[in-house]
């Protein structure tokens, strides 16, 4: 089933019908990473150039040999906090698209099934604020693990296989469901979830293609709520579930 969900992802991404969400999302995420890198730019240099001035009176700032290496540093470090801020900005742009994703999906591959509702936009804000804070508290702790041999590449994909897993399936099913209902049908298939969630944070972890892991990952977890739906009768979709009650 998971492993269904993520090829049906996947041949999402190039399907006709989201071709414009593509070139959205892709656009979306490069805007906001784009910015950060700037901001985070001008947030290093503001710190980091009194401290070499202080080690090099009287020197040019970026002469001689210690300012390349400080230089090589600097960008290393950019380098690293744009990648630790794909998990972030992809949690924000997923928020914003996720419904667009998730009609054409249900329209195109169940058309059996009744039709999900949108999510407020109020709540989705809310909702996508939430998820984005816990995404960043997870990456941070992640980032700690990084430096511990052995446990970094572990902990990247554990730390956000659980924190994509559950936030994005919440998402997918909250188009049919209220709060408590999802959270006890995320308890009953939290570990199909939680591997799904790692399936999304290896993707996650792959240069260039990782821009395009919020229509990724809101296909995947659509995809396996409906296929969960369908195969579970007690968290069966309004309609099908009503059809079954009368037939007993």
């Amino acid at each position: 089933m998971i492993v269904e969900a993520a090829r049906l992802a996947g041949r999402n991404l190039l399907a006709p019908e989201t071709r414009s969400l593509l070139w959205r999302i892709l656009g979306v995420t490069i805007v906001l990473l784009a910015a950060l890198w700037v901001l985070l730019r001008e947030l290093f240099i503001w710190l980091a150039l009194p401290w070499l001035d202080a080690l090099l009176p009287g020197i040019p700032q970026w002469a001689g040999w210690l300012g390349f290496v400080f230089g090589i540093l600097a960008s290393l470090g950019l380098a690293l906090g744009l990648a630790l801020l794909i998990a972030p900005v992809t949690a924000v742009v997923a928020g914003f698209f996720l419904d667009g994703v998730a009609d054409v999906i249900e329209q195109r591959d169940y058309p059996q099934e009744p039709a999900g509702t949108p999510v407020p936009v109020g709540r989705a804000i809310v909702y996508t604020a939430k998820f984005l804070g816990v995404v960043i508290l997870g990456n941070l702790v992640a980032l700690l693990l990084l430096l511990v041999p052995g446990i970094n590449v572990a902990a990247f994909l554990l730390v956000n296989g659980y924190l994509f897993g559950r936030e994005f399936f919440e998402f997918a099913a909250m188009r049919y469901r209220d709060e408590q209902e999802v959270r006890r049908m995320r308890s009953r298939y939290g570990v199909r979830i939680f591997l799904a969630g790692l399936i999304i944070a290896a993707f996650l972890s792959i240069p260039i293609v990782n821009l395009l892991t919020p229509l990724f990952a809101a296909g995947l977890m659509v995809n396996l709520h409906m296929m969960l739906s369908q195969h579970d009768t007690e968290f069966a979709l309004p309609l099908e579930r009503e059809g079954s009650l009368a037939r007993a």
